[in-house]
C-alpha cells in the first residue's frame, strides 16, 4: 500500500476535514492522543494515501510543524494509528475456555476491520516494516494476552505461538477477503451482472462465473465462524487438548497454573 509524503496530498478548498478544530484541542492542549484520533478520522474518510501532515494540521487546528513535537515522522504516525485501533481489541487471558475466547477475539477483530477498513492494510502489512520489539506496545498486547490465554490453558509457549500465528494469519486473510467482496452494480438482480463477472471471458473462467450466486450472497460473519470451526478443530487435533498446566518456552516446570474448573 502506498502512503503519501507529508505534503503530497492536500485538502481541496472548502473541503471538510474530519476531526477539525473543535476536536483538535484537549483543554487547549495538543496531545499525541488528539493527533492520532484525528489522523484515524482522516484515514477512515480518505484512506492512508489521503493522510498528510498538512491536512492533519488543519484537522487539529495547528501549524503542521507543531505536530512533530509529538510524532516525529510519518512512520510513527502510521504505527500510532494501528496502535489505537488494536488497543480496542480485548483479550481475556483468564477465560477458562480458550476456544470460546479466541472466537470472541475473532468477532471483535472483524468488527474493528469493518469499522476501519482503510486501516486494515496498516494492521496487516505495516508490521513488515518494523522489527517485533520496535513496534508500538499497544500492537503487541494482543499477542501477549493470547499467549497468556493459551499457556494458562495448558499449551507450551511454543505451541501457543504456533496457535497465535495460525489464528491471526486466518483473521488477516478473512478480513482482506471480506473487504474485497465489492458489488459493482448493486441495482442489478442477476449475480453475474452485479459482480461484473460478465466482463470475464466465459471460456477462461467458467467456474468463477458459475459461482456468481454464491459470491453475491457472501456472508462474512458466517464465513468467519465456518473458518474458525475448521481452524480450531484442526489445532486441537494436531496439538491435542491440553491436560497439563501451562509452561513457558523452554521450561519444564509449570509456571502458570491452569484455571480451576
Amino acid at each position: 500500500m502506498t502512503t503519501a509524503s507529508n505534503d503530497e496530498v492536500e485538502s481541496s478548498p472548502g473541503e471538510h476535514v474530519p476531526g477539525a478544530s473543535a476536536r483538535g484541542r484537549d483543554n487547549g492542549q495538543l496531545t499525541r492522543s488528539t493527533i492520532l484520533r484525528s489522523a484515524l478520522a482522516i484515514v477512515d474518510s480518505h484512506g492512508v494515501e489521503g493522510l498528510s501532515m498538512r491536512r492533519l494540521g488543519e484537522a487539529v487546528d495547528r501549524d503542521p510543524t507543531m505536530l512533530y513535537r509529538h510524532i516525529p515522522n510519518k512512520a510513527e504516525l502510521l504505527d500510532g494509528i494501528a496502535e489505537i485501533v488494536l488497543e480496542q481489541l480485548r483479550v481475556d487471558a483468564s477465560d477458562q475456555d480458550w476456544t470460546a475466547q479466541l472466537r470472541m477475539v475473532a468477532v471483535d477483530f472483524r468488527a474493528l476491520a469493518l469499522a476501519h477498513p482503510n486501516v486494515v492494510p496498516l494492521l496487516v502489512t505495516r508490521p513488515l516494516a518494523t522489527p517485533l520489539a520496535m513496534r508500538p506496545l499497544g500492537t503487541l498486547r494482543p499477542l501477549e494476552a493470547v499467549l497468556a490465554l493459551l499457556v494458562a490453558a495448558g499449551f507450551t509457549g511454543v505451541e501457543a505461538l504456533h496457535i497465535y500465528r495460525a489464528f491471526f494469519g486466518f483473521l488477516y486473510g478473512h478480513v482482506l477477503n471480506e473487504l474485497q467482496e465489492i458489488v459493482e452494480r448493486p441495482e442489478e438482480t442477476d449475480a453475474v451482472l452485479r459482480l461484473g463477472l460478465h466482463r470475464l471471458p466465459l471460456t477462461e473462467f467458467p467456474l468463477l462465473r458459475g459461482l456468481a450466486s454464491s459470491l453475491a450472497s457472501y456472508d462474512g460473519a458466517a464465513e468467519l465462524e465456518r473458518g474458525l470451526d475448521i481452524l480450531l478443530a484442526g489445532l486441537s487435533t494436531v496439538l491435542g487438548v491440553p491436560d497439563r498446566v501451562g509452561r513457558l518456552p523452554g521450561s519444564g516446570a509449570a509456571t502458570v497454573p491452569r484455571p480451576a474448573t
